[in-house]
Order: structure tokens, then sequence, then C-alpha cells
């Protein structure tokens, strides 16, 4: 439990090394001015935890990115208002915060976790009615009245007091300063006839030195002396060390949940803290701590030429330990050759360490600061052995190549042309970086996502509410809409009713072709009948994605296959809009399906929802439908979750589409295919092969492009997704037909001379678009065939969504006596091979009473 008052220092103000007893501190955040200096300065060199008070009203994206750096630096925590508070949320996820408010009445209306109070609560009282919340009381600006502090204490608040209000020494205070002990004895409970508190004292490693007592008085010392100072039982106040010499450096003080036990944090010196002089009153202290001291001890006294001697003056020595043992470690494979390898690697480290100065207590406050960075680095290794550089030389090229494409940024007065690679004047690892797509990390996805499904998880609709206020900004009163739908949320114009239902019934037609009605029913040997029949699976979701684009198409593509696979629950889920509402298309779909509900929710809290079920949304056994990295991230993790038992429709990453274009085809068809695809997100993939174009021919392509472009509406998405694209030019079609394969393209588009005769050789795309006619658009909405595609490189191993996406097939056998007789030994010969007699037996008891084997008593 941190001690209920928290230092404000404002700016430039010297830091005061005794109030870092109470272990945190609170510093005004100016936007543009606060460093990640003015952190490390309170959180290194006094141990202080680090608060910074946000006192403007408003926040744009460079103070975001400025905040950013400093949570990863350390900060515990940013006191805001709560307008602001709410902002930073949405933009830093994890973001530590405190809302400030006004009033009690406020503070308890916010859901925020920790609240501030800006102006002096009414009562102890009122603070009651903020249970279950941090609650600070703000006094940044003017002290508080001094008989106010206990009883906001006692009610479990912490006060913030300007760092000049507050001194150490209790016994004569100048005048306008409140003791620190006032702040501490409040908090504290006891039930001990003499009032004595108990107390732990620890090293700062957390393990226990001794049990003492403490009274106010001798806390109070200890504040004013930063010493370790105790009450004794029988001979009053006992100021450690002052006989023997074994003194204690007071470094941290701390009570424990319930305020009835102190904890002391101290460096002690001299033979150690128990009168026996052992380190503790337990015996001498081992582990990491342990080897710390004996290290410090033989760096001062190891005797000249020893081997510790060597290590602490020989630098490439001790480095070449360090080097060696790591690569035994990584080596080791038993769990004993690995805890003794890892000793190893920690004595020369810790060796390393000590020559250094840096202490194990210094190592600790580094990893604190890592474990609060709301951010995490990718943590790729450095190359290792010289053996690797050729190879690894060749993909940072290949990588470079990459990345300058993605660098690449057209202006909004520049022309919007994608980047040209010639396949024959190119590296073989330049061309391989055409092909590459953008390296997500899914590690950094995750840890976002995880914490969202399991809230999703535990809390249902409240968390479900909750998220889309926070993600969509929309306060909703139901997460669900449950049919029937209401008329007024499908108001849709005739001529949109007319495609939607044009739509459906060819892609009713298609997959409906798909179905597997009739049961496959084979003998494999006399009197053995193996069967094989579909059935549909019973609750299925259907994720709709929202965003830059409104997609009812993609409610058809998932709905109608699983009404003609005969699924008997169909559950929609799509984000609402600002205005609360859904997308009446969507809707409309929904009804036209029969559809059981949509959730009006999207990303992982959507995905979650339809996995684990809530209080009003059914729970799914299968998933379906795109989105982006975070919707992708949720589906494999509930996938992987056997609590969930849900299966998923495939992987996905952001569309994309490869046409290969030869002299005959129409450059405004190429440009325009490009485009389409180009036009749903800054991410997608877009890239043309062209069978050997000349110069001329290609300039035609990238004037079609760029004119076209320009007249979209959703030209400034087409200029970035354009600037990382790219036109491969090749010699023939079987080299184009062998990059694409290797590509594997969510869409292929053949805009080449005898198209239909190049599909043969198409191994591995989601679908293909076959001639000059045959816009991907079409099969995005209307042909028939489904868009929800394989992406990423996916449709090497997966197929789109397609009728038998939301069917299950189950296999049955029947065996006649002859049947038994057909197979039976080669069965009882295989199951005693592996060692599985009642195997053997199920079928040897039957084959003796039809008198195939002899009985055996």
């Amino acid at each position: 439990m941190t001690f209920p008052v928290l230092p404000y220092f404002p700016a430039d103000t010297a830091i005061c090394p005794k109030l870092s007893l109470v272990g945190q501190v609170i510093i005004p955040f100016v936007p543009g001015t606060t460093t990640t200096e003015s952190v490390t300065k309170y959180s290194t060199a006094a141990h202080y935890d680090v608060n910074l008070d946000y006192t403007s009203t408003t926040v744009d994206e460079k103070t975001i990115d400025q905040l950013l750096q400093l949570y990863n630096k350390g900060v515990h925590n940013v006191f805001a208002p709560a307008a602001v508070a709410s902002t930073i949320a949405s933009k830093i996820p994890n973001a530590r915060l405190v809302f400030k408010v006004n009033t009690v009445a406020e503070a308890a209306a916010l859901k925020a976790h920790q609240v501030a109070l800006t102006s002096a609560p009414p009562s102890a009282d009122a603070l009651k009615q903020l249970s279950g919340k941090s609650v600070f009381v703000f006094f940044a600006e003017a002290a508080p009245v001094p008989t106010s502090i206990p009883s906001w204490i006692k009610s479990g608040a912490t006060v913030v007091i300007k760092a000049s209000d507050v001194t150490t020494n209790y016994d004569s205070p100048a005048p306008g300063k409140t003791p620190l002990i006032d702040y501490i004895i409040p908090a504290l409970t006891t039930d001990r006839a003499d009032g004595l508190y108990a107390t732990v004292v620890t090293n700062p490693y957390d393990q226990a030195l001794g049990l003492v007592y403490s009274s106010k008085q001798s806390i109070a010392e200890a504040l004013k002396n930063k010493a370790g100072v105790y009450q004794s039982r029988t001979r009053g106040l006992w100021f450690k060390g002052a006989t023997s010499g074994n003194t204690q450096s007071l470094v941290g003080i701390d009570a424990d949940c319930d305020g009835d036990c102190l904890k002391f944090i101290v460096e002690q010196t001299g033979a150690g803290f128990c009168h026996k002089s052992t380190t503790s009153c337990f015996g001498n202290i081992k582990g990491l701590s342990g080897l710390e001291t004996v290290l410090q001890d033989r760096l001062r006294n190891a005797p000249v030429g020893s081997y510790t001697k060597r290590l602490f003056d020989d630098e490439k020595l001790l480095s070449s330990k360090i080097r060696e043992e790591a690569d035994e470690l990584i080596d080791a494979r038993s769990k004993d050759e690995i805890a003794w390898e890892a000793a190893d690697v920690l004595y020369f480290v810790l060796a390393r360490c000590v020559k250094s100065g840096v202490t194990l207590e210094d190592i600790t406050k580094n990893l604190e600061t890592k474990s609060l960075r709301v951010t995490r680095r990718k943590g790729d290794a450095k190359p290792k052995y010289a053996a690797e550089t050729e190879r690894r030389d060749a993909e940072k090229k290949a990588a470079a190549a990459a990345a300058l494409r993605a660098e690449r940024i057209i202006g909004p007065n520049d022309r919007i042309i994608m980047q040209r690679v010639n396949a024959d004047t190119s590296s073989a690892q330049e061309v391989a970086a055409c092909l590459q797509r953008p390296i997500h990390t899914s590690a950094d996805i995750m840890s976002l996502v995880v914490p969202i499904v399991e809230r999703v998880k535990q809390e249902g609709d409240k968390a479900l509410l909750d998220l889309t206020a926070k993600f969509d900004h929309v306060v909703l009163d139901s997460p669900v809409m449950k049919a029937p739908f209401p008329a007024s949320a499908m108001q849709i114009t005739d001529d949109v009713k007319k495609a939607i239902d044009l739509s459906f019934n060819n892609i009713w037609k298609f997959h409906e072709a798909q179905m597997k009605k009739d049961t496959l029913v084979v003998e494999t040997c006399p009197g053995v009948i193996c069967s094989r029949f579909a059935r549909p699976i019973e609750k299925v979701g259907c994720y709709i994605p929202g965003g830059t684009a409104v997609l009812p198409s993609t409610s058809l593509m998932l709905s109608v296959p699983a009404r003609v696979a005969g699924c008997k629950d169909i559950v929609f889920a799509s984000p609402p809009g600002k205005d609360g509402k859904l997308t009446p298309e969507v809707v409309y779909v929904a009804h036209k399906v029969g559809a059981k509900c949509i959730v009006l929710a999207g990303g992982a809290q959507a995905i979650a929802s339809m996995a684990y079920g809530t209080e009003s949304i059914p729970k799914c056994d299968k998933i379906m439908g795109p989105g982006n990295q975070f919707v992708t991230a949720a589906k494999m993790f509930v996938s992987n979750d056997s609590g969930a038992l849900c299966g998923i429709d495939m992987p996905a990453g952001p569309s994309e589409v490869l046409v290969i274009a030869d002299k005959y085809a129409d450059p405004e068809f190429v440009a325009s295919d490009l485009l389409s695809q180009a036009e749903h997100g800054v991410d997608s993939q877009v890239l043309c092969i062209a069978v050997d174009l000349s110069e001329k021919e290609l300039d035609a392509l990238d004037d079609a492009v760029d004119e076209q472009a320009n007249k979209l509406p959703r030209v400034e998405i087409v200029r970035k997704c354009i600037s990382h694209s790219t036109t491969l030019q090749v010699k023939s079609y079987d080299e184009a037909l062998a990059l694409a394969n290797q590509y594997a393209p969510e869409h292929l588009i053949l805009q080449i001379k005898d198209a239909e005769k190049y599909v043969d050789q198409v191994d591995n795309a989601g679908s293909v678009f076959v001639g000059a006619y045959s816009p991907e658009s079409c099969g995005d909405y209307s042909s028939g065939t489904n868009h929800t595609l394989p992406t990423y490189g996916y449709a090497r191993m997966y197929s789109g969504v397609n009728t038998a996406t939301f069917q299950k097939f189950v296999t049955s056998q029947t065996l006649t006596p002859e049947g038994l007789k057909s197979i039976g030994k080669a069965v009882m010969d295989l199951a005693a091979v592996e060692g599985l007699d009642a195997h053997r037996n199920a079928v040897k008891i039957r084959m003796e009473k039809l008198g195939y084997l002899p009985r055996h008593r």
C-alpha cells in the first residue's frame, strides 16, 4: 500500500531526498517542454514513482506522442481533466490515467477507476460514494486544512499537496508546513494495547531482515533522519546501529493492505541486521543479493592473480565468459543442464555489474520502468555468427528495397503512379521484395487484444458497452439488436434493394450448387460400408467490418451460404455509426436471411462476444468474416482457446489484388481494377505484373491510373496505397504465373490474350477473374462467387468462404459379420503391435462368437 500522500513538485523545484521515502511524486506536465530527463531525475536519482499533472484542457497528436514517450520511460499516472483523460485513453492503449473532476458527484458518474477531486470533499462520508475507486484529494495550489487530512486518509483517499508544504521535521515544523508523519499515522491501525505497530524490515530486494516495532515518535524520527529508528518495547526509542555501528539508511517506508503492519526498506551497513552478526535474524541472505555481497567483497579484497581478480581486471576475459556461458545455456536441453548453465550466466553477468558499480537495485529499477511501457519493442535479435553475415546482408538488401517502396510518398501535387521494377535487370532479392507483404508484429497486437477479449469474457454486456463507448465513441443502451428488426432500421432505396436482391439470388444459386446433399457410401471390403454426410454448423457468427467503408456486401457473402447450409442461428456483428445506428443495408440483409440478432460492436470485442456469448448475445460455434489485424488476432486467439470451443473461417490480412496484363489489355481497364482495390485502405496490396510491355505501354497505364485516381472521392487513401504499390515487368506469361503463384493473391485478374487457357496454371489464389470483362468488383458483389477470401498469402492453404465453411462432415461405418471377418484379423494384429489389448479384445470377442476364431477360456 503506497502511503496516502503525493507530494507535488512545481517545475524546476529542487528534489527533496527525504520526501522520497513516501515513494511517489507528481510534477507538472508542459507540452513540448517536459522531457524524459524531467522524469528520470526523480525516478532514478531519488527513486520516486513519477506522476504527471496535465493542466491544459486540450490535447493534440504531438502531445499524445510526447506522453507516450514519457509513459515508456516509467511514468506511473497522468492526472488530467476528465475530457482530456478520455481522449488520451482512446489514443494510448493501457494508458494509466487519473481523471480530474471538481466534485464527488462527477467522480461517481465516471467509469474511471482513478479519480482526483480538485476541490475539497464536503466530508469524509461523501467519499464513501466512491467505494472501489482510487481517490486523490488534489491540493496542488493551496494547502488543505490540517484537521481534514486524517478523515480523508481514513476514508481511503490520497492527499496531493505541494512538496513545500510538507516537512519531515515533526517536533518544530515551520509555519504553514504539515509534518509528514501526520499523513502516515491516519493510514495505520494496531490492536496492541501499547499502541505499537508491527514492522517488517527488508533490504531493497524485499528480503526480510527482521521484525521490530514502531511508534508514532519512532516513525517520525526515522523520517526526519532517513534512518532505521524503531521503538523498543523495553528501552524506548532505538536508533539502529547507534552502539554497534551496524547502521541503516532508510530507503522507503510502506504498509500492508490493512494498514496494520509497516515495512521499512533499508540499506544495511556493517556486520548485518541481527545482533548475532548475520545478515538477517533468519540467517545470512542467499540468492542473487547474497552473491552480489560476495562479489562486492571480492572486488575489494580478491588476491592478485586469483581467477576472480582476473575477471574484474580483464574486460576481454569477462566478456568472453559471458558469451561462452550464454551459448552453453542456449545449447542446454535437460532441466538440470539449463539450471546449471543459467547459474553460470548469472554469476558472470553479476560480476560484470559489480565491476561497473551497477547494483541489483539498479537492475530492478530498470525492469520496473520497462514493465510500465505502454508500447513494446519488437525484440529482434542482432546477427550472431560471422558465417551468417552474407545471408543476412542479402536479406537486408531485400528489406531495404521493400522499405524504400513503403517510404515512397506521393504528395498532393505528384502524379499517382505505381513504382516500376524490371525483373530482368533487378536482383532476385529485389524481385522477391516486390512480393513481400508488410510485417505485422502479432505479439504487440496480441498484447492489446487479449485484455479486451478477457474483459468481454468476464464482464459480458457491460464490457461490450464500455468498449463500444471507448473505441466507437457511441453510448448504447443495449449491445444487441434482436429480430424481428424494425422497418425504421432498414430504410434503403428501391435501387439498392433490387441490387441486394439480385446479388442475394446469384450468391444463393452458386452456393446451393456446392451443397453436399447426398451421403457418400463406399463398400471398402465385403460387408464393410463406410459413409460420409454433411451437417450444418448450428450457430454461426458473421462479422461485418465498418471503418473506412460500409460493407453490406460482406453480410451477403457470409450469411447467404450459412442459410443455404441450413445453419440454425445466424448472428451478425457490425460496429454502429456515430449516431449509434447500424448500416440499414446490413440490417436489411440480416432480415432477409433470418438472422437471430445483430451485435452492435466491432473489433476484438465483437469477436469475443460471439465466441464466448454474453447475457444477451448467443455463443457461436464458428465465426466468419474479414477485419483488421485486431479482428484477425482476436479470431486466432479464440480459435486456440479450448474454453471458447469456437472455430473460424481463416486468418486474414489487408485486402489485395494482383493483375497480370499484357499489350492486348486496355490500360483503362487495368487501372480501374488496380484502383478498385487501392481504395479499400492505405494498407491494401496492389500489384501489376506487366508481360512484355514497352515503356510507352507502361506510361499509358500510369496515365490511366493517375487520371482515374484523381477523380475518386477516396483519392487520399488511394494516394497512400499506390505509394507502396509496384508494377513488375516480366518477359513471359509463364514467368508472370509463377510469380503470381508465389505471391498467392486474394484476387488474381488475368487481363491477357486467351486468358482462359492460363487458368489451369493458377495454383494459389483466392478467386480468379478471367478476361477483360471480368472486373473484381463483380465478384465482390453480384456474380455469385464469394468475396471473403484468404489474404496475406494464405491462399496457399486456405479456400475462400463457401457452403462447406458452414458445414461439418460426419463419417460412419457399418460392419456385417462378413465385414468383421474381412478386416478383423488386420485390426487385431495392428492393435497388438500398438500394445492396445482392449482394442484387440473388442474384435476378438465378436469373432469368437461368430465362429471365426476358436474360443479360449
